[in-house]
C-alpha cells in the first residue's frame, strides 16, 4: 500500500517543498499563539476564568 502512495508522490513536480510549507506554517502559527498567550491582559484572564462562577439571576 505505501508503495503505491510512495510512487505517486514521486511522479509529482516540486512535491518536497510541501513538508517544508507545513513545518513553517506550524511554527508560525504556534509562535504567534505563544505570543499573544503570554502579552493576554492579566485582568481579562481572570476575568475570564470567573465567568463559569458567576450565576445568572
Amino acid at each position: 500500500m505505501l508503495k503505491f502512495i510512495k510512487h505517486n508522490l514521486e511522479t509529482i513536480d516540486g512535491v518536497d517543498i510541501y513538508p517544508i510549507i507545513s513545518l513553517s506554517i506550524f511554527f508560525i502559527v504556534f509562535v504567534s499563539f505563544f505570543i499573544w498567550a503570554m502579552t493576554y491582559s492579566k485582568d481579562k484572564i481572570k476575568e475570564l476564568s470567573e465567568l463559569p462562577f458567576k450565576g445568572e439571576k
